[in-house]
């Protein structure tokens, strides 16, 4: 890991990043000041979790968007991949490529991971919510899928009240 990279802190702003994101565009995160952010971290397209947790924000993407909220998912699959994976999901929000995992270590989320015993670098499933100014007030690590995207809508729900 560089010597280099900013870890985001909870309770303090979130630096700027900018990755391409499916349907060729680039985004970056200084694009939605003024609104809330929910970035989700997740470790590959297509597969039973992620495409699940992809669903469950889809499903509950207009309620996200009443609260003022974008979301934003972020693995480190190619962009090709992404498009793949929102066209056959009917995806309704950006997916960002993190190839070089840059973003990813910046959060802390590629981490070491073990798989029936195999040790290997990947992205730790986790969630975060940004304020509309830019701070990260809310973090989720080592994400289980089931009730989750409900939880960060709560969350968002609360922020507003």
């Amino acid at each position: 890991m560089s010597e280099q990279v900013q870890l985001v802190r909870l309770d303090e702003p979130v630096p700027d990043f900018r990755l391409p994101a499916s349907g060729g565009a680039e985004v970056s995160l200084s694009e939605f000041r003024g609104r809330k952010v929910v970035i989700y971290f997740y470790p590959k397209d297509m597969t039973p979790g992620c495409t699940q947790e992809a669903c469950d924000f889809r499903d509950l993407q207009q309620v996200f968007g009443e609260h003022g909220a974008a979301v934003l998912g972020i693995s480190g699959d190619t962009v090709a991949s992404h498009d793949k994976f929102i066209q056959k999901k009917e995806l309704n929000f950006p997916l960002l490529s993190d190839e070089d995992h840059e973003v990813s270590r910046m959060f802390g989320v590629w981490q070491l991971k073990k798989l029936y015993g195999r040790e290997y670098e990947g992205i730790v499933r986790s969630t975060f919510l940004i304020d509309e100014e830019g701070k990260l007030i809310r973090e989720w690590r080592g994400v289980k899928v089931k009730g989750h995207v409900e939880e960060v809508l709560a969350a968002i729900q609360e922020t507003a009240k």
